[in-house]
């Protein structure tokens, strides 16, 4: 090798190095909601990732707030180079245009994510759902259909319901026998929305409302309600840490998603979509369900979840048999009109 042979090929390494050591300088901001939650992502992407890419992961936290998203894509200085979204977030990002447009061709396809989970500008990462429970140790031979939830002849007692249109109208018109695939059909019409509260009407005086997610499984160990709506995640923390016996009825349960997104104006759009990838292969999103009670949205993941841990999972095939996924489109255009008439009907 010629002396300039050498120069040239000692300067190619020495850019490589410089590159890799910025990338690692530079490293990645990402996040997320916090909690236990967080801690799940910690464990099964964040520290996984960072080893094997050799970069360092900043974490960051935020409660869902659209204006911290906006107000850095606006200024010009986005600082987050990945962050977790709920599904509401994903479809406003998307039409305010502060949100990436998502490449599933970096992913092989949408069609490797559960039906219905995918979005434009946002890749779904977890699959949670709105259920109902009760205490297994005060009611021995429980409740196993959502009609039951509206029954308080064959189940007297409070009932607990969170304090929102949102889940309450479609558990109602599904009780009331609309099947969970003509759910969001039926409430785009007056007479459906009068349908769902007027099934609201046959349990209104029976109802305990809660507005945190804490709240749900204190009520059922205090004995306050025979019965309650929840996120499938505190209940089974309940379990778990608590040692309850809260029992989840899935029959009706409402889906929805946590998804990842990547704010507009990142600096390295590569490295994110790296990130992305890597938390979007099967091996990863299995190991979250060790850490927290949510489904995997990636198909192939699901192989790979322990038996034990499936059977409390949202997309586990027995309990996702009659789960009707979020409609947030329809939310999208219908919450202020919705929220409205459920303030009205509240204070009747």
């Amino acid at each position: 090798m010629t002396f300039k042979t050498l120069t040239a090929a000692l300067s190619v390494i020495a850019l490589a190095s410089a590159s890799s050591a910025a990338l690692a300088a530079d490293g990645l901001t990402i996040t997320s909601w916090g909690g236990a939650y967080q801690k799940s992502q910690q464990e099964a992407y964040f520290k996984p990732y960072a080893a094997k890419a050799g970069i360092k992961i900043t974490e960051e936290e935020y409660n869902g707030e659209v204006a911290r998203i906006r107000a850095m894509v606006q200024s010009g200085n986005t600082t987050w180079d990945a962050v977790d979204v709920d599904a509401a977030t994903a479809q406003q990002g998307c039409d305010e245009g502060i949100l990436t447009p998502i490449d599933y061709s970096k992913f092989g396809g949408k069609d490797k994510f559960v039906k219905g989970s995918t979005f434009e500008c946002a890749i779904p990462t977890i699959i949670y759902s709105t259920i109902f429970a009760y205490d297994g140790d005060k009611i021995k031979d429980g409740p196993t259909k959502i009609a039951d939830l509206f029954d308080t002849k064959k189940w007297p007692g409070k009932r607990a319901l969170q304090k929102t249109p949102f889940g309450n109208l479609e558990f109602a018109l599904m009780a009331d026998g609309v099947p969970a695939d003509k759910v969001y059909e039926t409430l785009k019409t007056k007479e459906g929305v009068d349908r769902a509260f007027k099934k609201l009407d046959t349990i209104k005086k029976d109802v305990v409302w809660w507005e945190a997610g804490a709240q749900p499984p204190q009520l059922l160990a205090a004995g306050e309600v025979v019965m309650t709506t929840a996120w499938n995640g505190r209940i089974f923390g309940a379990n778990k840490a608590d040692k309850k016996n809260f029992k989840i009825v899935w029959d009706g349960q409402l889906q929805d998603w946590d998804l990842w997104a990547i704010p507009k104006g990142v600096k390295n759009l590569e490295a994110s979509y790296k990130f992305l990838q890597f938390a979007s292969s099967p091996e990863p999103q299995a190991e979250q369900t060790k850490w927290i009670s949510y489904g995997p949205a990636l198909v192939a993941a699901t192989p790979f979840v322990q038996p034990d841990i499936l059977k409390d999972l949202p997309t586990a095939p027995e309990n996702a048999k009659t789960a009707l996924a979020n409609d947030p489109v329809f939310w999208g255009d219908n919450k202020e009109e919705l929220l409205k008439r459920f303030n009205a009907w509240l204070a009747q």
